[in-house]
Order: structure tokens, then C-alpha cells, then sequence
């Protein structure tokens, strides 16, 4: 396997295990609202609130993994969901701040939010052009 080949098997192995934490979390969070904060007092609409985002998690995460086959071609949807992600990462920056300091889980989050994704977007985003036939140019 030449060295294209193993840097797209290595992001693929990434992106399989670290899609692991949104599927899981999000699965969680559907099938048992806020117990994996703690926070299981909320009202109904609040449990509902939760839930919605908890199943927008699981969605990120389940479209993380079906481009895991042909990743090398994903690009668009990589940037998408990096850029989603990254907005709310940056969301849970502004709570941090004005509310003060989370949970270690919740920090943990943040790192995945502003750190792990952007950076396997921009591996992916190499891995592309690796794959991509000279003189051939990205499209939009």
C-alpha cells in the first residue's frame, strides 16, 4: 500500500473511533435525556430541548461515519460538519465564559469541538488532495 493509501486508512481508523463520542453521547442523551449531565430535574420542555439536540448529536456523528468508505471524496461533507460542530463548540466557549467552568466531561466536549474535528477535517481535506489526479481541481 503506497503512502496515500495508508494516511487514508489511518483517517479512516480517526474518524471511526472519534465519531464513537457523538453517536454514543447522542444515543445516550435520546434514550435518556439528561441523566449523562446529572441534570435529570429539567421540565418536560427542557428534557425535550435536550433529547432534539441529543439527537442532532447522534445524526453528526452517524454522517461522520458513512463517509468513513469513500472519505477521500467527502470533502463538502466534512467541511459541513466540521463547520456545525465548530459552531457549537464555540457556543458552549460563550456558556464557559459567562457562566464559568463546566464539567470535566463537558471540557472534554470542547476539545472534540474545537479541536479534534477541525483538525480531521483538515487531515481529510489533505488526504483528498493526495487522492485527487493531477491537474484536477476541487469543486465547490
Amino acid at each position: 500500500m503506497d503512502r496515500a493509501g495508508r494516511e487514508r486508512r489511518l483517517l479512516q481508523r480517526a474518524v471511526a473511533l472519534a465519531g464513537v463520542v457523538p453517536v454514543s453521547a447522542g444515543l445516550f442523551g435520546v434514550l435518556f435525556g439528561a441523566a449523562l449531565t446529572g441534570d435529570g430535574g429539567l421540565s418536560a420542555s427542557g428534557d425535550s430541548h435536550y433529547r432534539y439536540l441529543s439527537g442532532l448529536l447522534l445524526g453528526i456523528g452517524l454522517l461522520f461515519w458513512s463517509s468513513i468508505p469513500a472519505i477521500e471524496t467527502r470533502t463538502g461533507r466534512f467541511q459541513c460538519l466540521t463547520l456545525v460542530v465548530v459552531a457549537g463548540g464555540l457556543a458552549r466557549l460563550a456558556g464557559l465564559a459567562l457562566i464559568g467552568m463546566p464539567s470535566m466531561t463537558t471540557l472534554g466536549a470542547l476539545v472534540m469541538e474545537l479541536g479534534v474535528t477541525p483538525a480531521l477535517c483538515l487531515w481529510q481535506g489533505r488526504v483528498a488532495s493526495l487522492h485527487r489526479p493531477p491537474g484536477q481541481e476541487l469543486s465547490a
